[in-house]
């Protein structure tokens, strides 16, 4: 069994690879929930469902969010009504939602995400690290924002100047499938917003000591692949760079995957991590997910 932890870019970009060179019925993934919340009356679970949408083979692979075709009909509509949404959720992904929120009057999410990924015909299991309410505060030059008013309304523009989230309790069994697992993934998602939080979960730090565990550096050069990483690194006092994800990392990993362009660390890397694998790790086509797919898996392919 691979376990992999997952937020909603970079992982999922590396699970399109994963599934081609692994059986999918062996995987599970971890997935994220620190920026869950309500918006326009339905739970919008981002991470979860860029998870889903991409083992269904239904992504929309230009934004990384959202059904690939869909349309946004109901979006135009409420915004021509004068009542606009934060986020752009096309009509598909919104009656996944609306699912999702309906369900969730009955069952935890942990179960609801299991009804949801069966329904699309997905073999592998998706855990949301908790089924508790997640709270991320970003503190920045501006005051304090919620996550995607900060990343949405805002453009990601104002400085960080710290990041406060609460504690959660695991997902029934999360901390046992990792315990299980013949390998652990972190994959290359945000370190401080999609891994860190799924690290921090109790438990979890006892048994990714017991597990081998395999991470990704989302960081190439001194910038992350996409998203808010940087700033959040930064803010936090964590160098942007793949050395500054390994030093997070390093307490868990036995090897560390870094991008050609990052060679030169390689030597201080290895001072932190028995192992570290310098490949192209930019995702660009199909081809390079699987090239990197079966070098993070390479021990038990």
């Amino acid at each position: 069994m691979i376990t992999i932890l997952s937020g909603g870019t970079g992982t999922p970009k590396l699970l399109q690879g994963i599934v081609k060179v692994a059986d999918p019925k062996e995987l599970s993934v971890i997935v994220n929930t620190l920026e869950n919340n309500y918006f326009s009356g339905v739970y919008v679970a981002a991470d979860i469902d860029t998870v889903m949408y991409t083992l269904s083979g239904i992504i929309n692979c230009e934004t990384w969010y959202g059904i690939k075709d869909d349309t946004f009909i109901t979006h135009e509509t409420l915004k021509e009504i004068k009542c606009p949404e934060i986020l752009r959720i096309g009509d598909k992904d919104r009656a996944i939602k609306i699912q999702k929120t309906l369900l969730m009057e009955k069952y935890p999410l942990s179960k609801v995400v299991d009804i949801q990924r069966k329904a699309l015909g997905i073999e592998s299991e998706i855990i949301p690290m908790s089924d508790e309410k997640s709270n991320i505060v970003i503190v920045t030059d501006n005051g304090e924002m919620e996550f995607h008013e900060f990343l949405v309304e805002n453009q990601g523009s104002p400085e960080v100047v710290d990041i406060k989230n609460n504690k959660v309790s695991p997902s029934p069994g999360l901390v046992e499938r990792v315990e299980e697992s013949d390998m652990i993934v972190l994959g290359p998602s945000n370190p401080i917003t999609s891994i860190w939080p799924i690290i921090s979960i109790k438990g979890m730090d006892k048994a990714l000591k017991k597990s081998y565990v395999v991470g990704i550096s989302p960081i190439i050069g001194d910038a992350p692949v996409s998203g808010p990483a940087a700033k959040f690194m930064n803010a936090l006092g964590h160098d942007v760079s793949c050395l500054g994800v390994a030093k997070m990392y390093k307490n868990f990993l036995d090897k560390f995957i870094i991008d050609i362009e990052d060679i030169a660390y390689k030597n201080k890397i290895e001072r932190l991590i028995p192992e570290v694998v310098v490949t192209n790790t930019n995702m660009k086509n199909i081809k390079d997910k699987m090239m990197l797919a079966r070098i993070t898996l390479g021990e038990i392919l």
